[in-house]
């Protein structure tokens, strides 16, 4: 009974209040905020030795946010080795329909191999996805001053209207992509 309720989907009543009482707990622990874009910088000013402005800060005191991170990873990493649901993923009959339209199909894996792979990388489609895609969204972070958990959830909860705007961009952008832009790229 337990096994099944950690490898099965939680719904969103259960696993939103989940994520959003981080918020407090994290301020009552010791005031820290919740996100995870500026780890990167973390990172980079703890391993690379460049005297740039941007990485000269004591890096020491965000340290815990480096945990933070590694624990995100070590629990995915528990999540889809032990605790993995070993039957195919599903996804909804009409975005199925909607996606065999582009090319796309999903077997049995939860990302469709005709996007995912090392071969297509190498196309103008996978670089589009891949590679342009992860710059932007880089940027965008950076741009907006953080990411979509430090302003939705972080941002939100401490009624903060710079992460209000950036919210609605997130979300504007979000749909933006998906409605238009998407499919431009999946028909290339």
């Amino acid at each position: 009974m337990f096994m099944s309720i950690l490898t099965g989907s939680w719904p969103w009543y259960i696993a939103g209040p989940l994520i959003g009482l981080m918020v407090p707990l994290l301020l009552l622990l010791g005031n820290r905020h919740f996100g995870l874009s500026s780890n990167l910088r973390h990172i980079c000013a703890a391993c690379l030795p460049v005297k740039a402005p941007f990485f000269s800060y004591d890096w020491k005191k965000e340290s815990w946010n480096l945990l933070f991170a590694a624990g995100i990873v070590i629990g995915g990493l528990i999540a889809s080795t032990l605790l993995a649901d070993k039957g195919p993923s599903s996804i909804h009959p009409q975005l199925a329909v909607e996606m065999a339209g582009y090319g796309v199909t999903y077997a049995q894996a939860p990302l469709p191999a005709e996007l995912f792979n090392w071969p297509a990388l190498f196309t103008l489609k996978g670089f589009l996805l891949m590679i342009a895609g992860g710059f932007l969204v880089g940027f965008g972070t950076r741009y907006a001053g953080g990411c979509t958990s430090g302003h939705a959830i972080m941002g939100l909860s401490n009624l903060q209207w710079p992460s209000l705007v950036a919210t609605c961009c997130f979300m504007a952008g979000g749909f933006i992509m998906a409605n238009l832009v998407l499919p431009f790229i999946l028909h290339l």
